[in-house]
């Protein structure tokens, strides 16, 4: 008779996990407390708008892809990608930056911006594509159980770059300040300051300007729908509106869950829901981590989000945009030092409806706003409208047009949804940081110190936050499972 494995949880690293479980035989069910699977990265639609209201960068192709290709599968087999031509515009306060869909483009920017530029980076890039080949073909494949994981050949010879960080290697190469924070924007996506994240993480920057920049058509959610469709058909049973209330725990061994009241027994309980909130789940004998422990972690940012349907197409736009025309540095200051709403926020702009006519009405745009928060604030209607009104004025100046009176609706999404909907810890948005103590084995464990047979999986625990890691952290969990032999 086939293992029992019940997942809590319907994220990218839950239908990960169960894909592979299904495939190596185990009876998995997941079970999901809202209404439609997904977990953070699932989709609202409204009079014809269809928003992502999570996730929103495609970078990374070959993780998505070697995912599919596990179950003898394709990308292709279920959704279409366009690489986007522009990946992107940085908007400064006198200044706009594009980055171009190649090098060559990116480079020629650059020395636009500064004069030499484009040497120096040819040669970041080609570092940092070193360490992306290294990170996800070897790193961040190791299930974070033993600090000898990180003790290879190829990592000893580059040691230096785990103690040195990104910041330090961009200002070392680069003067200008507009392309310093070009470069060590893709960090943002680690959970961490610039200056607190070791340079081998600059793989983020080869999967930017190397990789590029790619939208499936019909918006992020295609990929969990797909997702879905191949878990269903290796077998998982997926329950909504299924919310776990306790993990049932006898002589030392998971045992099950609790269920909208009802007993689910189990073989093996895996959690892909928020870390934290899954051990409050367990009596507190059986927790690993004190609430000391999380308080004293590095959170990667909450985030105040704003989807609004707008009546006619905007000018001066491309599908993602940055705004930088404020200091990178307060802002930091105000997420990780000195927690508190930022007086200048930077924030990003998603209009997918740019390269994809699906995701709005015809004439229309959708469009997505994103200010990175630190988690824990306060959160009221009144603050959102606040900073909502300060990012509009600003947006409206820099690309130089009037939406205001074009917003068909606006809906939001912050600190207290986060914690509703995903009982997200303090309602942080991406999990725990990648910082140096906070890397690989240093993280929240995979397999539980304290419960037999119950697992973690996901954006706290290894091998960090993001929708390509939350892939990989399905497969590593599943390998130990099965590594286990429940």
């Amino acid at each position: 008779m086939s293992k029992t494995i019940s997942i809590i949880g319907s994220g990218f690293s839950s239908l990960s996990a169960s894909c592979y479980l299904a495939q190596a035989g185990y009876k998995v069910s997941i079970f999901e407390k809202n209404e439609t699977v997904g977990g953070r990265a699932r989709q609202l639609v409204k009079d014809g708008f269809t928003f992502d209201i999570g996730p929103s960068w495609y970078w990374m192709p070959d993780i998505f892809e070697k995912f599919f290709n596990d179950f003898g599968k394709s990308t292709r087999d279920f959704y279409k990608l366009d690489k986007l031509s522009p990946a992107y515009k940085i908007f400064f306060s006198d200044e706009v930056i594009t980055i171009g869909d190649h090098m060559d483009q990116i480079c020629k920017e650059f020395e636009r911006i500064e004069s030499g530029s484009s040497k120096p980076l040819r040669k970041f890039i080609a570092q940092a594509q070193d360490h992306y080949n290294i990170a996800i073909n070897k790193v961040v494949l190791k299930p974070g159980i033993s600090p000898f994981e990180l003790v290879t050949k190829d990592t000893v010879t580059r040691v230096d770059r785990f103690f040195k960080t990104i910041s330090s290697e961009v200002r070392k190469n680069f003067k200008n300040p507009k392309l310093i924070s070009t470069l060590e924007f893709p960090v943002l996506f680690l959970g961490a300051k610039p200056s607190q994240t070791p340079s081998f993480y600059s793989f983020m920057n080869f999967a930017d300007f190397g990789l590029g920049t790619w939208h499936p058509r019909g918006g992020m959610y295609e990929i969990i729908k797909a997702m879905k469709s191949l878990a269903e058909s290796l077998g998982v049973t997926i329950h909504t509106n299924s919310s776990v209330e306790k993990i049932q725990v006898e002589n030392g061994k998971a045992t099950g869950i609790k269920v909208n009241g009802q007993f689910i027994p189990s073989d093996v309980v895996l959690s892909g829901a928020d870390y934290h909130h899954t051990e409050t789940l367990l009596d507190k004998t059986y927790r690993q981590y004190s609430e000391t422990y999380w308080e004293k972690r590095t959170f990667a940012p909450s985030s105040l989000l704003f989807y609004v349907g707008f009546d006619k197409k905007l000018k001066n736009v491309e599908h993602h945009n940055l705004f930088f025309d404020t200091d990178f540095e307060n802002h930091a200051e105000d997420i990780y030092d000195d927690p508190k709403w930022p007086e200048n926020p930077l924030f990003y702009v998603n209009f997918p409806s740019v390269t994809d006519k699906s995701m709005a009405p015809e004439g229309c745009e959708t469009g997505f706003f994103l200010i990175p928060i630190a988690p824990g604030l306060e959160d009221t209607k009144e603050l959102r409208q606040q900073y909502f009104d300060i990012i509009i004025n600003r947006f409206e100046n820099l690309t130089n047009q009037k939406v205001r009176n074009s917003i068909l609706f606006k809906e939001s999404f912050c600190v207290n949804d986060f914690i509703n909907e995903y009982n997200s810890y303090k309602g942080n948005a991406y999990g725990m940081a990648n910082t140096l103590r906070q890397t690989a084995f240093l993280r929240p464990k995979l397999k539980s110190k304290k419960v037999d047979e119950l697992y973690f999986t996901g954006q706290l625990t290894v091998p960090g936050p993001g929708v390509p890691p939350s892939l990989i952290s399905g497969k590593l969990v599943s390998e130990l499972i099965q590594k286990n032999k429940v």
